[in-house]
């Protein structure tokens, strides 16, 4: 694999890490992979464990999360006849859970984060810690938002995801896009790199491939223009701009105006069925 970029953890540990450019699945490699990298989830700065609201852009992040929580359960109910068990993988703090529940699904989910776990039991929410814990268990539904990207021993944690879901059963896969338009103007300052907590970086191609090596395919996808947005934001603050909201609108606002004609949005949810 060649080098593509060098890029650091801007948010915990300042480290430096490289992405590799692999040519037969179209994506990007985080190299090193640390061995400890619950370490780098320890942080009140990884804020999808946290529900943190104490900066301007926590707030924001709070804002889009309750629009996209809508937009999510939309875009699976119009794929599925309730009633089916639904299981949420990486879930959190338990939001998107909380807000299916409230939608008459019968809920599940796993997140390996015990303080995220401790505030999604407060909001009524019980997760287990790992996968493992399912085993027998069938799902009508399973989502991973922005968890793809984090799973150690990618193509093993597919196979098990694959055995939990019922036969017809619906895939929901969110990650970031490195072929955005924000991903090229950011480079090694584009914040949904995330190193070294997102070990892979996907492309459009590079899901389609990944799934059809487990006889699964891509049956439709959705953008999340947000994304663009809050990526912006972050990737501006990583510079050091000082008028960093103005620069991110701009940007945010352009990616998304490119991905209308070229698809590459930010971030991209697929759905995703057995063959």
């Amino acid at each position: 694999m060649k080098l593509f970029l060098k890029t650091k953890d801007y948010s915990v540990s300042n480290e430096e890490f490289d992405l590799l450019y692999d040519s037969e699945l179209d994506m990007l490699v985080t190299h090193p992979q640390p061995e400890d990298l619950y370490r780098y989830y320890e942080s009140e700065a990884y804020i999808s464990h946290t529900d943190a609201k104490a900066s301007f852009v926590d707030r924001l992040y709070q804002l889009v999360k309750r629009f996209n929580l809508r937009k999510k359960i939309q875009i699976i109910e119009n794929q599925i006849v309730k009633p089916v068990k639904f299981l949420d993988f990486g879930a959190g703090t338990g939001d998107f859970l909380s807000t299916a529940k409230k939608r008459g699904f019968e809920v599940y989910g796993v997140e390996p984060n015990q303080k995220a776990r401790d505030r999604a039991k407060q909001k009524g929410i019980e997760l287990s810690e790992s996968l493992s814990n399912l085993k027998g268990s069938k799902y009508g539904v399973i989502t991973l938002w922005h968890v793809l990207e984090h799973l150690p021993n990618l193509d093993e944690q597919l196979k098990e995801l694959k055995e939990l879901l019922d036969e017809g059963g619906l895939l929901v896969v969110a990650v970031p896009n490195y072929k955005s338009f924000d991903a090229k103007h950011y480079k090694s300052h584009w914040s949904a790199y995330d190193v070294p907590r997102h070990l892979w970086h996907f492309s459009r191609t590079s899901i389609s491939k990944l799934f059809e090596r487990h006889q699964m395919e891509v049956i439709q996808t959705h953008a999340m223009i947000f994304d663009s947005f809050y990526v912006s934001l972050l990737s501006e603050k990583y510079k050091g701009s000082k008028f960093y909201f103005f620069s991110a609108f701009a940007i945010g606002l352009w990616s998304n105006l490119s991905a209308w004609f070229s698809k590459e949005y930010s971030s991209v949810i697929y759905l995703i069925k057995e063959r």
